[in-house]
């Protein structure tokens, strides 16, 4: 399933699938020239065989490229995103001028996630491209390659990296720097500027809709910071499974502990359980937490062993669908943020209950 979102600016909350229309895309490119004498010089030139998955995305590519009409000025911006953070992020810029997909769906993990013919032929008509970077889309420069020209921005242009500190990614740039408010903001300003780009009749549209959206942003976990304050600041601590949470941690305050550093690495080995278990009893942690998109079983061995309280999942790398529990990027924080602050609280009390055993 290849999801979208369309959100007027006026309706925050909602949204609707779609795909692209053929009909709708600004670029008017003919596309079935160009793929025809690419698999020509393919053919010709020697190169190893395809895969099979290869073969099939370039059949995709190959059958879905239809000439595209340019429709003139009444067309909408076509928007693809490489997951659904982001889609909602430039859902909420775009408002009601332009269309957004993602091309991973809710709940997807996205580090290593491999694209489908049916992700290349849908995103065909795009007319921007938007992704994350840090390293973040391992599997997005193959993605990249099989569409036709379309322009890519990279929305963490401008962000101060945290860098990994342990495991094969070691100095590498932490990729998940969305979940720090103030470098969600410059993710929408990065869009706003592409979208403006791409389509200058609604610059000002964009740029509005993206200062309003930066204020919400920025005012999501302001009440959560007094909850924060009330626990001891040695129990501060925020242990998860992936590494993915150096950019919320920082902002809140919190130590940071975790499993494995990025999902693309072993998870849940019997050494980084044990770390994490001598680290909690060390420190007496009140609470250790898990993701989403991984299991939860390592970090529920960590509690048990530790008597810490498994405080729930925490959201991170994909937004549920439109019923769950975070459908939007400000739903994300606020929930992730809440479920933190809850299992920490909890978890104290209940430290505090044994100890007056």
């Amino acid at each position: 399933m290849f999801h979208s979102s369309n959100r007027a600016a006026s309706s925050h909350g909602t949204s609707r699938q779609t795909t692209f229309g053929r009909t709708t895309s600004r670029r008017s490119i003919l596309l079935a020239p160009l793929v025809a004498a690419a698999l020509l010089l393919t053919s010709c030139g020697g190169e190893a065989p395809q895969s099979e998955g290869e073969a099939d995305a370039d059949k995709a590519a190959a059958s879905s490229a239809k000439p595209v009409a340019d429709t003139g000025a009444g067309e909408r911006l076509q928007v693809a995103t490489t997951f659904t953070v982001l889609a909602d992020m430039a859902s909420e810029v775009a408002g009601d001028h332009a269309d957004v997909v993602s091309v991973t769906k809710p709940g997807a993990e996205i580090h290593n996630y491999q694209p489908t013919p049916q992700d290349i032929a849908r995103t065909r008509n795009a007319d921007l491209l938007l992704r994350n970077g840090l390293n973040l889309e391992l599997w997005f420069e193959k993605f990249l390659a099989r569409l036709d020209g379309v322009p890519e921005v990279v929305l963490s242009d401008g962000v101060e990296p945290i860098s990994i500190t342990s495991g094969p990614y070691d100095g590498k740039p932490n990729p998940h720097a969305w979940m720090s408010p103030a470098s969600a903001t410059i993710y929408v300003d990065n869009i706003a500027e592409a979208m403006a780009a791409a389509d200058a009749d609604n610059a000002d549209y964009y740029r509005a809709n993206a200062e309003r959206y930066k204020g919400e942003i920025e005012a999501t976990l302001g009440p959560l910071h007094e909850e924060l304050d009330s626990i001891p600041e040695d129990k501060r601590w925020l242990v998860s499974s992936e590494g993915a949470f150096s950019y919320l941690a920082r902002d809140l305050g919190l130590k940071e502990l975790f499993l494995w550093p990025i999902n693309a690495d072993a998870q849940g080995t019997p050494q980084q359980v044990r770390h994490v278990i001598d680290t909690v009893r060390a420190n007496d942690i009140p609470a250790v937490f898990s993701e989403s998109t991984v299991s939860a079983k390592p970090a529920q061995q960590v509690a048990r062993e530790t008597d810490a309280l498994y405080g729930g999942v925490l959201y991170v790398d994909s937004l549920s669908e439109a019923d769950g529990p975070v459908p939007s990027y400000l739903d994300l924080l606020r929930v992730t943020t809440e479920t933190i602050v809850a299992g920490l609280t909890r978890g104290l009390e209940q430290q505090q209950q044994s100890a007056s055993q």
